[in-house]
């Protein structure tokens, strides 16, 4: 199942939330995403049954290896990416907002040729 870009999202929300928090639930996805309750359960509902995410009976959200290699994956891109455009001189809040538009659409080509870039113009 391909995930959309909110999947994405969602995802790479959940892998923050588990590296700040203990256990993540859908309400500290509501509040870190600005969502809605219903917005976010159904959302971890699609998660769920697409196998990225596994919810126990206290209701904690734990990535699955395939939510945590799309969630590391668009987060290393937002992380790359808005360190790029802060380099060459956007704003903090305006580079992260641009990285997280372009995470989700920018192919695994461009994103390696832009890492090896990174790479080869700091030596």
């Amino acid at each position: 199942m391909a995930l959309q870009e909110s999947g994405e999202m969602y995802l790479e929300t959940i892998l923050i939330l588990s590296e700040k928090l203990s256990g993540v639930r859908s309400i500290d996805v509501c509040e870190q995403m600005g969502y809605s309750k219903p917005s976010v359960s159904r959302a971890v509902g699609i998660l769920k049954s697409g196998g990225y995410i596994s919810v126990d009976r206290d209701g904690y959200i734990t990535l699955t290896d395939e939510g945590r290699y799309v969630a590391e994956k668009t987060y290393e891109r937002h992380r790359v990416l808005t360190a790029f455009f802060e380099s060459i001189g956007v704003g903090k809040d305006r580079a992260s907002e641009d990285a997280c538009k372009i995470e989700h659409d920018i192919s695994d080509e461009t994103f390696e040729a832009l890492k090896r870039f990174i790479k080869e113009s700091k030596t």
